[in-house]
């Protein structure tokens, strides 16, 4: 029998006491929560496993302290009264969370699920999300396509290559007019797409897009449910395979800051 690797493992991070564990050690990055986030803690899990500091922020919050990225999970965030994501679009964190993505910086922020809706409704992302079109909540293992590897959460795929992790939504059809598609479709701003079947009816099977700066990207598949090995979507005997497809989201983002403070 095969020995499991020892979690972290998986991140093929740096050994300990290492400079360039403690250059990934020192990033740190925010998972915000709101009332009826879901995720937070795993983001906070797939964050560690990654080699980062995760450091939790508070919707409330009115400042983001002195994070590098930040993450907005997975959820139903005030219990997607009005629409998803349309009230907590207003929450303090999110002011300061648009302004650092905007600025000169270029704060990384990622917008999984419900923060993807989070994101649409803040202006970072253009267009909508509305409920699936058979209407009913989806959850399975997503084959997807990265079709932009260039973006601060992508670079450690390769441009084209198919990844599996799981999906869970009610209203995750991306919806936006044919201008805004057409210019997302050439400005490479598409950055995932559903292969195989399109669970949710998204206009063009997108499943993720970019700002125009590569620093924002939204997704509605779940990467941080995939970062384990052992774990993951379609785990057979427990090595490899896609247990850790959404890692990259993590390491590439790390790269991305580690790269930038040298």
């Amino acid at each position: 029998m095969t020995e499991l690797p020892l979690i972290g493992e998986a991140a093929a991070a740096p050994s300990a006491g290492s400079p360039d564990a403690s250059r990934l050690a020192g990033a740190k990055i925010g998972v915000i929560t709101f009332p009826g986030t879901l995720d937070d803690r795993d983001a906070a899990r797939a964050v560690r496993l990654a080699g980062a500091t995760p450091v939790a922020l508070w919707h409330a919050d009115t400042s983001l302290g002195d994070v590098d990225a930040v993450v907005i999970p997975g959820g139903f965030s005030y219990g997607d009264y009005l629409r998803a994501g349309a009230i907590a679009r207003f929450a303090p964190l999110m002011s300061r969370i648009i302004d650092a993505a905007n600025s000169d910086a270029r704060l990384p922020v990622l917008g999984i699920c419900n923060g993807f809706q989070i994101l649409t409704e803040s202006h970072l992302l253009p267009g909508s999300m509305i409920k699936n079109d058979h209407l009913k909540f989806m959850c399975r293992d997503q084959v997807l396509r990265v079709e932009n590897n260039n973006t601060h959460w992508t670079s450690d795929y390769a441009a084209g290559q198919e990844i599996t992790v799981p999906l869970k939504n009610q209203d995750g059809q991306y919806i936006a007019d044919e201008k805004t598609l057409d210019a997302l479709e050439a400005e490479g701003r598409v950055v995932f797409r559903y292969v195989g079947f399109n669970p949710n009816g998204s206009r063009r099977d997108i499943a993720g897009i970019s700002n125009a700066a590569g620093n924002v990207v939204g997704l509605m598949p779940h990467p941080e449910h995939a970062v384990e090995v052992g774990y993951g979507p379609e785990s057979l005997d427990g090595i490899g395979g896609t247990d850790t497809d959404g890692l990259g989201f993590f390491t590439s983002v790390l790269n991305k800051i580690v790269g930038d403070a040298k």
